[in-house]
C-alpha cells in the first residue's frame, strides 16, 4: 500500500463481502479486467484484487457472524488509532458494529455506523 493511503482520513481499501466468491471473481475480472490472487489470512481465505498492477481491494465470503446480510462493497478509511476513532464515533452519536480488532501483519480495524445508519470501516495499518 502506498504510504499516502495510510494517512489519517484517507480512503485506503475496498472490500467485497459476498455469498459466492468464485462467481464474483469471474464477474469482476471479466467486467473490469481485474486480476485476483489468493492470500493466506488467519481463519479464512481472502482474495486480493489488482488493477493496473496495483493491489486495490479484497474479496471474501460473508463471515459467519454476518450471515443473512446481502453481499456488499465496504470501504476502509485510514486512522491514526482505530480504538480512538471507535470511541469518538460513539461520542458523536454513531455506533461501533465491530469492536477494534487486530488483523495480524495488517493492522487494527473497527466497523462503525454513522448516526444516519451508513457503515464504514476504519483501519490503523501496521507500520512497515
Amino acid at each position: 500500500m502506498e504510504q499516502k493511503l495510510a494517512k489519517h482520513g484517507m480512503f485506503s481499501w475496498f472490500e467485497l463481502q459476498t455469498t459466492d466468491v468464485a462467481a464474483a471473481k469471474t464477474f469482476y475480472s471479466a467486467l473490469f479486467g481485474w486480476k485476483t490472487e489468493e492470500m493466506a489470512m488467519p481463519g479464512m481465505p481472502y482474495t486480493i484484487i489488482s488493477a493496473g498492477g496495483e493491489q486495490v481491494a479484497g474479496m471474501m465470503a460473508i463471515p459467519p457472524q454476518a450471515q443473512g446480510m446481502p453481499p456488499f462493497w465496504g470501504v476502509y478509511v485510514s486512522v491514526d488509532d482505530a480504538d480512538v476513532a471507535a470511541k469518538k464515533a460513539q461520542q458523536l452519536g454513531g455506533a461501533v458494529i465491530v469492536a477494534p480488532t487486530d488483523i495480524p501483519t495488517v493492522g487494527r480495524f473497527a466497523v462503525l455506523k454513522d448516526p444516519q445508519g451508513a457503515m464504514i470501516t476504519v483501519m490503523t495499518y501496521v507500520k512497515k
